[in-house]
């Protein structure tokens, strides 16, 4: 059975979790790794808690330590119950994100509003009645998830001020659609999402996002804009080059913005 919220607890006094790239590591102050395993294995790689702007942090690798897996095969669940089970009930989850829209340029963030699912055979629910006797999840109750609005509106406004306050250009709103992965759009595929009037396109928000509300915690994601998918507007289409690179550049900027975003979540 998930564990319910009011009996969540952590010697560490752990409320909020970030889950997100590599780099993120060397802002955790005095940072504790925790092995876990969950009724769904391992999760990405250890959690690491420490303090960040004075609170204590969760902090896990979403594709491992060193890139271990690709998005398809990123163990969600495990991460999403490992982060529950330290307690967290608030998590960020910035990712990377290639641009549908001519006004959105790389290096600038996006705190989306919205999620198109476009993925599939990835394990997306904790609630999984149906599955073999043996499978996690299989004697869960019935569970439809609501998931109107998949973002949180207090963690997203408290990533929208800190934008602001480190002088980050950073997006109110836009729907994110979610593709499967490993490879890029084609620009046929890249021109429909755009004309449907999605914003960004993405591999890892889902189904992180509806396993944190089906777990109770409350969530929200920056992307930073990498590329211009399959070439908007004439542009050169992504390669995996292009996208580290623009990481490389901005990523002590999204760690100021967490930093700043982390202390106001209540």
């Amino acid at each position: 059975m998930l564990i319910p919220l009011d009996d969540r607890a952590s010697e560490f006094g752990i409320e909020v979790g970030v889950i997100g790239g590599s780099g993120f590591y060397e802002f955790i102050d005095d940072p504790v790794d925790l092995e876990f395993d969950t009724p769904y294995g391992a999760p990405s790689a250890a959690i690491t808690v420490g303090e960040v702007a004075g609170r204590t942090v969760a902090f896990l690798p979403r594709h491992g330590r060193d890139h271990d897996y690709v998005a398809h095969r990123v163990p969600f669940r495990a991460n999403i119950w490992a982060m529950a089970s330290l307690g967290v009930r608030s998590v960020f989850g910035p990712c990377s994100c290639g641009s549908l829209q001519p006004d959105l340029h790389p290096g600038d963030f996006v705190v989306v509003d919205q999620i198109v699912d476009r993925t599939w055979g990835r394990d997306a629910t904790f609630f999984d009645r149906g599955a073999p006797d043996d499978a996690p999840g299989f004697d869960q109750p019935l569970h439809h998830q609501a998931f109107a609005d998949p973002y949180d509106p207090g963690l997203r406004r408290a990533l929208l001020d800190a934008a602001r306050r480190v002088g980050v250009t950073a997006h109110d709103g836009g729907a994110m659609v979610v593709i499967n992965g490993p490879r890029f759009s084609t620009r046929a595929e890249s021109r429909w999402f755009r004309e449907m009037g999605w914003s960004v396109v993405n591999m890892t928000g889902m189904p992180e996002a509806v396993l944190a509300a089906e777990a109770g915690m409350a969530y929200a994601s920056v992307a930073l804009v990498t590329d211009y998918d399959a070439g908007v507007d004439g542009h050169e289409p992504v390669t995996m080059d292009g996208v580290l690179a623009v990481m490389r550049e901005n990523i002590a900027r999204l760690r100021d913005v967490l930093e700043h975003a982390i202390p106001s979540v209540g």
